[in-house]
């Protein structure tokens, strides 16, 4: 592990992405294939699970340091995380010695020591075995293990840079190796190995999806685009961006996460079946569809992560999946056809579908001015905004500027006062970062929404101040403070909630600005959000 632990330092300490690549490059070349594989699934987001929870952890350093627990709590305060926490303790009140132990292999940590600790019923052990490795590991190390004890293991790399890494040492195209990486892999030597071979050599699972291509939001006009002409128009859906991999006399059912959620959407893999050839593949969206009309996004949530879905469940929420790009037909790979060409092909593949399967449908306006009054009607018919395709684009994987934009429309907004805040993460755990806002009950103030972007770094730095100096209560990492300042936050969308407080959730809520000519009294009210509810 102390190469990994290495990796991560270097990594932690640059902003430089030309020092990470070559910090991941150099990594790559010189590990095994095990730890290897174990590297490329952590540094990509496929965290591991929690072996140990945090007050073990927290005893276990207790006991082994003599220490108070309020010494834990003003450390973790200071630091904004628990892995710096517990390895800059233990490395100034218990000078560690790294021993053998410290070089078994990441790959031996994450398939039989973290699983093996994970397996002790008993806490006294698990501590005993926990204190054991902490006299064993130097800091970094020590710092490295308790990130991947707490499963919240992140570091400042992109899976993108882990993809550029993998095709400089393989020496493939970037496109290659994004599609070795896509869908469900083990972290084994056979599969690293696999990514490392030449151009056309590795094998892939036929089960699964091409990797997505995905939009920019439009921020320019759109008639900077060009010609009308030059584009397609759609709706922008909010529902569940998903693959249909039809293979073999089935269907497997892919999420943009790259979940295999075929178990969840049932009747769409079996129309599918139905309606489709072996070795095709369609790029749309699953919506939660009811009497032609789309409904909220928090109707497919009934679904998600459910092993079976019984008739009653299929019945009290039925789908569409509306196809609106073409990837496979027969064997045939159309990713590299324009997107005019994939349509048409599209169309005449989804002509005699039938429900649940459709055709998302062009949104058909002769100018761009006719198109921006289109997207006035977007909300009342339950769509984010439109969809702009170049015609001449193909499909190509990840974000690929100028060939995919969203156009949103508008966001609802709403005044609300900032009553909780939490420090960050990472490079701002030391920075309250994360916010709670609440709008007006009568006389109370109830939470309605969190958010963590929309201010600039010297505004973060300017509200950290005045969140240390006000301060009312503290619960954990979380401070309770005077309310004061009121922001607007902006939302794609308000539902109804049995499990939040005000009764009401908003969906995607960021801040748009600091409104500092406004005082508490006038934040918004819950009626106000209330009544977005009942407008279209």
């Amino acid at each position: 592990m102390r190469a990994f632990s290495e990796l991560f330092a270097a990594l932690d300490r640059t902003t430089s992405l030309n020092d990470k690549l070559a910090a991941l490059v150099a990594y790559l070349r010189a590990v095994g294939a095990a730890d290897g594989a174990w590297a490329v699934a952590l540094l990509s987001g496929r965290r591991p699970k929690k072996p140990v929870n945090r007050r073990i952890a927290q005893e276990a350093l207790v006991e082994y340091l003599g220490i108070q627990p309020w010494v834990i709590d003003a450390s973790y305060e200071l630091v904004g995380d628990l892995g710096e926490t517990c390895s800059l303790l233990i490395d100034t009140l218990r000078p560690v010695r790294a021993t053998d132990v410290a070089h078994a292999p990441l790959a031996e940590w994450m398939e039989t020591r973290l699983p093996a600790i994970a397996a002790l019923e008993d806490d006294a052990a698990k501590k005993r075995r926990l204190i054991g490795w902490w006299e064993e590991l130097s800091q970094g190390e020590i710092f490295l293990l308790q990130k991947l004890i707490s499963g919240g293991f992140r570091v400042g790399v992109s899976e993108s840079l882990v993809v550029k890494a993998l095709a400089a040492v393989a020496c493939v195209p970037v496109t290659v190796m994004t599609q070795r990486l896509t869908g469900k892999w083990a972290p084994t030597p056979e599969v690293f190995r696999g990514f490392l071979e030449a151009e056309g050599g590795a094998r892939r699972d036929v089960t699964q999806p091409y990797a997505f291509a995905l939009a920019y939001p439009l921020d320019q006009a759109p008639a900077e685009l060009g010609e009308r002409a030059a584009w397609s128009a759609e709706w922008k859906w909010d529902g569940i961006r998903a693959q249909l991999v039809r293979r073999e006399g089935a269907c497997h059912v892919w999420s943009r996460g790259e979940d295999l959620v075929t178990a969840a959407f049932p009747e769409i893999a079996i129309a599918a079946v139905a309606a489709f050839p072996d070795d095709t593949v369609v790029d749309g969206e699953i919506l939660a569809f009811e009497n032609e009309l789309p409904l909220p996004f928090a109707a497919l949530q009934k679904r998600l992560g459910r092993k079976k879905v019984t008739a009653a469940v299929q019945a009290a929420t039925p789908l569409r999946f509306l196809a609106y790009d073409l990837l496979e037909l027969g064997g045939i790979d159309y990713r590299d056809e324009p997107f005019a060409r994939r349509r048409e092909a599209l169309e005449g593949l989804v002509a005699g579908a039938v429900a649940p399967l459709g055709l998302s449908p062009l949104v058909l306006a002769a100018t761009w001015e006719d198109l921006a009054a289109a997207r006035e009607a977007a909300r009342e018919r339950g769509v984010e905004g439109l969809m702009l395709k170049k015609l001449d684009a193909p499909y190509r994987a990840g974000r690929k500027r100028g060939d995919w934009w969203k156009w949103k429309v508008e966001p609802l907004v709403v005044d609300a006062v900032l009553i909780y805040a939490q420090a960050g993460s990472g490079r701002r755990a030391n920075l309250f970062t994360d916010y709670s806002f609440a709008v007006w009950r009568g006389s109370d103030l109830v939470p309605v929404a969190k958010a963590y972007s929309g201010l600039d770094a010297g505004e973060i730095a300017e509200l950290d101040r005045w969140i240390r100096a006000h301060t009312k209560e503290k619960f954990g990492p979380v401070r309770s403070v005077e309310p004061h300042h009121v922001f607007e936050l902006g939302f794609e969308g308000i539902q109804t909630s049995g499990r939040h407080k005000a009764g009401v959730a908003l969906r995607f809520p960021r801040i748009l600005r600091w409104r500092r000519d406004k005082t508490p009294a006038e934040a918004d009210t819950l009626q106000t959000l209330e009544a977005m509810l009942r407008t279209p």
